[in-house]
């Protein structure tokens, strides 16, 4: 092989001599002995140093293209989570339409006010602020430097609390915001409570201005086992459609054991045991209304009374089941849960007074007086409407209101 190749390099010679490769470059063959049992592919690499070094070099390179892969797979994966959060962010930072459902079996949600944007609720927490300070403002209790110096301490720890909310518009902790501003305006609602302590207890009116589920009141005790009950209370609304839930009593077992609920484009109902009556009341017009409605467990009958009158009556409405005891009555919410479970679509919107209930079927005559405001009328003697007998939670207000005198 050797020899091949010296010939093969001397016949090169003689032919670029006479001029046959005059166009082939200077390149030479270069002659190398190579043992008889040796590779050739693995003699010439052991001679090759710049071959192996940029074997070598390939090698790195390869190893570097591959770790950058890596890196850009990975942040690639990081730009998708990252524009998934901002989704996120953006769809709850803006005004969204809730899409829980009504809380009873096949119930449909057609309240369209549910949620409001941030603008819309911190005008409403204003309107919330000027009524806490109009009730302030109307007391006459301690001198007028003094009582000066206590609207404007508590002025200025509300609108801390109204700054705070503007100043995290859109961000993720809402929750958090308006917690801390439910809780000052309960703090602020009980400091003006005791101040108003003296006025006559059952002159007040209960506002819940939003439909939320943190906004309600409730009783401070619960109600006796019965078998005939007559509710009574003066309500005001124009929430459309329909205007939440004025009260509901929930027992063990059972959350919806009394319930007077207008929700969507359904008419009024009252549930007892979770049967369920349509009440015949047109109240969603923005003036006070006094409405009663009575029931016996006997056959389950019942009668629905507005501003004095009968509008209606039934039968076979829970027949023989009495309304069980140690409940909690709330009002401005359905329960769920015993005591919560509060649905913001069910909330109710507007104002109402003078919740009463009894334990027997009140006369024609006794609900005349108590829609005329005849001194003659009776008081509750289950529920008594009192400032004793109510708590206020979540910012719902409660000042001045003597029924005849406030009405429309």
């Amino acid at each position: 092989l050797h020899a091949l190749m010296c010939a093969s390099q001397a016949l090169y010679k003689s032919a670029r001599e006479a001029g046959a490769l005059s166009s082939v470059d200077s390149s030479a063959f270069i002659c190398q002995s190579v043992p008889k049992d040796m590779d050739l592919c693995s003699a010439s690499m052991q001679n090759s140093g710049p071959a192996e070094d940029l074997k070598t070099t390939v090698m790195q390179l390869r190893e570097t293209v591959l770790q950058q892969k890596e890196t850009i797979m990975n942040q690639k994966e990081t730009i998708r989570e990252l524009t998934s959060k901002l989704s996120r962010c953006e769809s709850q930072s803006g005004p969204t339409a809730e899409g829980a459902s009504g809380r009873r079996p096949g119930a449909k949600n057609t309240m369209g006010d549910v949620s409001r944007g941030t603008t819309e609720t911190l005008a409403q927490l204003g309107q919330t602020l000027q009524t806490l300070k109009q009730r302030l403002e109307n007391l006459e209790v301690g001198p007028p430097g003094e009582q000066r110096l206590r609207i404007d301490d508590m002025e200025k720890q509300v609108l801390s609390r109204v700054n705070t909310v503007e100043e995290g518009k859109g961000a993720r902790n809402d929750t958090d915001q308006r917690n801390r501003v439910e809780s000052s305006l309960t703090s602020l609602h009980h400091r003006i409570t005791d101040l108003e302590k003296g006025a006559p207890s059952d002159k007040f009116q209960l506002t819940f201005p939003l439909r939320t589920n943190y906004m309600y009141a409730k009783a401070k005790s619960s109600l006796p086992e019965m078998y005939s009950f007559s509710v009574c209370l003066w309500i005001k609304s124009n929430a459309s459609p329909g205007v939440g839930t004025p009260f509901s009593y929930a027992v063990k077992g059972q959350s919806n054991e009394l319930v007077l609920i207008e929700w969507g484009n359904n008419p009024m109902e009252i549930l007892i045991n979770d049967k369920v009556a349509k009440l015949p009341f047109l109240i969603n017009d923005g003036k006070w209304h006094h409405l009663c409605i009575t029931w016996t467990t006997r056959d389950g009958v019942w009668e629905a009374f507005q501003d004095g009158v009968m509008r209606g009556s039934g039968e076979n409405l829970a027949p023989y089941h009495p309304i069980k005891p140690e409940g909690v009555l709330v009002l401005g919410q359905e329960q769920d849960t015993l005591g919560g479970g509060f649905d913001a679509t069910q909330a109710y919107v507007g104002e109402l007074a003078n919740l009463n209930i009894w334990n027997r079927k009140l006369t024609v005559a006794e609900i005349h007086n108590l829609a005329t405001c005849n001194s003659k009328a009776p008081a509750g003697n289950v529920f008594s409407w009192s400032e004793s007998t109510v708590e206020v939670f979540g910012g719902a207000t409660k000042w001045t209101f003597e029924p005849c005198r406030s009405n429309n």
